[in-house]
This record gives structure tokens, C-alpha cells and sequence, in this order.
């Protein structure tokens, strides 16, 4: 498989979770893969054409804040940022958290050791506005990217929806994320593979 990509994300995305879950268990757990996290907003995804941006104001619109708080970690403390991830994933799946809500966001962050209030507050600096602005519209640019998770490699990009969580197991992680990424350099005629029906 590749061993460099990029993978998109936005917290409200139950299949951007579990597919975020998978490649951060594995990473942790000494993954011999270069990872890059691009911030994708589903909520600026569905604006109308000539409609206001979210990134006008972000804290109107569920899951932009706490995007741009993850990109803040991922920027200013890149060794902090895939617990930062996991708990902002966490805030809004498993905790039910509204993700607008600037106290809740700086509580997930607290949870993991990080100053989520000055997090939180970094978060509404003009350059972290830019940075989820500008990664968003270049993967709808150049990858035509419309959703979480996407995979990019290879000038090309896939979106995945993986059905599990790794519940800690990094082996199962790592298998999962390589298959993923097998498929997509060796099967480029597979477009789309989508069950008709899922396991209960």
C-alpha cells in the first residue's frame, strides 16, 4: 500500500469516526505510514451557491469550531493532535456534544491534557479560518472531494465508509486501512462496492 496519503475529516461524520479511528490506532500503535489530516467542512459542502460560507461564521454552523480547534492542535502541537482527534470525534459520537458549542469543544480538549479554552480561542484567529478554508476548497478543486472520510494518494482521491470502530485493536487497524489503500493502487476499475443490506 501507500505508505504516504491524506485523509479528510469532519467531526460529525460517524464514518469520518470510524475510519479516523482506524488509521490513528494504527499510527499510534507504529504504523510505518506518512499521514497528512485535511479539515473538510460537510456544513460548508452544503451551502447553496451563492450562499454565506461558514468560515464567515463559524461558530453558527455545527462542526466547523471544533474543525478548526483540531486544526490549531494539528498545526501548534502536532504531537498532541491524534488524542485532540479522538476526543473531538468522541465529544460528538460517542458524548452526544453539540460541536458549536465553544465550552463543550474546550472540555474534549481538557480531557486529553491540551488548554482547550486557549485552543478554542486560537481557533477564531483569522489563520485558522484560512487554513480549513483553503483545505477545503482545494480538495473540492483539484480532488472534487464531497465528503468524510477521503482518502487521497497518488493525485487521486476515494471515499471510504467503514462500517466498524477498531475497539482498540491496532492489528485489525492497520489491516483495515491497508486494504483500504490496496484497493484503491490496485483496483482503480472498482468504483463503487456498497452492500444492499447490513449486518446486525
Amino acid at each position: 500500500m501507500a505508505n504516504s496519503f491524506a485523509v479528510t475529516w469532519d467531526y460529525l461524520c460517524p464514518f469520518a469516526r470510524n475510519g479516523h479511528e482506524h488509521v490513528v490506532a494504527a499510527l499510534k500503535a507504529g504504523a510505518d505510514w506518512d499521514v497528512k489530516f485535511r479539515f473538510f467542512s460537510l456544513s460548508q459542502a452544503h451551502v447553496a451557491e451563492g450562499g454565506t460560507p461558514v468560515w464567515d461564521d463559524p461558530t453558527a454552523h455545527s462542526g466547523v469550531l471544533a474543525g478548526l480547534a483540531g486544526i490549531v492542535v494539528r498545526d501548534r502541537q502536532p504531537e498532541r493532535f491524534l488524542d485532540a482527534h479522538l476526543a473531538l470525534f468522541s465529544a460528538r459520537h460517542d458524548q452526544g456534544l453539540d460541536l458549536r458549542d465553544s465550552e463543550q469543544v474546550a472540555r474534549a480538549l481538557d480531557s486529553v491534557g491540551l488548554d482547550g479554552a486557549g485552543v478554542v480561542k486560537e481557533a477564531g484567529n483569522e489563520w485558522a479560518v484560512n487554513v480549513a478554508k483553503s483545505e477545503h476548497e482545494e480538495s473540492v478543486q483539484k480532488w472534487e472531494v464531497f465528503g468524510v472520510p477521503t482518502f487521497i494518494a497518488d493525485n487521486r482521491a476515494v471515499f471510504v465508509r467503514l462500517m466498524t470502530r477498531p475497539e482498540g485493536d491496532a492489528k485489525l487497524a492497520e489491516k483495515t486501512i491497508e486494504r483500504v489503500m490496496d484497493v484503491f493502487q490496485d483496483f482503480p476499475e472498482l468504483n463503487e462496492y456498497k452492500f444492499t443490506q447490513i449486518p446486525r
